[in-house]
């Protein structure tokens, strides 16, 4: 009796990894230098591709941790990119993650010794293969989740000022929002709670420090 398997041809199976940050009032995206062709020295997304003996959920697990020193990270499978032209070296169908990290926990020592570094968002340059395509993904995808889910909370210090929330807000839906409604509607939403502590380095009276009501995904 013939192989079914043999009737087929072999390809790659990579994982690709939108890794976002939030620093300065601003969306970050990790990005690094293409090591290898075709694309050398181009920016790039850090990804790599699937072992034999791995699932491709732990082949993106492996390959944040190889860049950043974290476990755990909150990441989200976003999707499949398979053009059969999309990688001019050989055949390869990538899965595609979003992951959300502290820009304060990750090591910034690891992630330089990978070539890799933060971009502010709005700053994305041209990204090589079909990478830019994968960006604008995953931030729709934040788009659609960021008013109603506490995924912020992977972004945030544990805590934090409704204007910091703010902040991450607007950068993640790319325009500014009125202050009053949004502390209205975040509020409403019982996403986060009022701690009793305050932050008072932006003023003597300070701010109150909010937090996430659920543990942090």
């Amino acid at each position: 009796m013939p192989n079914f398997y043999n009737e087929y041809e072999r390809f790659f199976v990579s994982v690709d990894c939108v890794i976002f940050g939030f620093s300065g009032g601003n969306l970050k995206l990790l990005i690094q230098k293409r090591p290898y062709e075709p694309g050398l020295g181009e920016d790039s997304l850090i990804g790599g591709f699937v072992g034999k003996d791995e699932s491709v959920n732990s082949a993106a697990s492996r390959v944040l941790t190889y860049f950043t020193g974290l476990e755990n990270v909150y990441m989200q499978q976003l999707g499949v990119f398979g053009e059969v032209e999309r990688d001019p070296g050989e055949r390869v169908i990538s899965v595609v993650y979003y992951a959300l990290i502290d820009v304060h926990e990750y090591n910034e020592h690891l992630s330089e010794k990978r070539n890799a570094r933060w971009i502010d968002i709005n700053d994305l340059p041209r990204l090589c293969l079909d990478h830019n395509e994968m960006v604008e993904k995953a931030r729709k995808a934040l788009k659609s989740r960021i008013n109603t889910e506490p995924i912020g909370s992977n972004l945030l210090p544990e805590l934090f000022t409704l204007s910091q929330l703010q902040s991450l807000h607007e950068s993640i839906l790319g325009y500014a929002v009125d202050k009053r409604n949004f502390r209205r509607a975040v509020l409403s939403h019982g996403l986060i709670e009022r701690t009793e502590k305050v932050d008072k380095k932006s003023s003597r009276r300070g701010a109150a420090l909010f937090r996430f009501s659920e543990l942090r995904n």
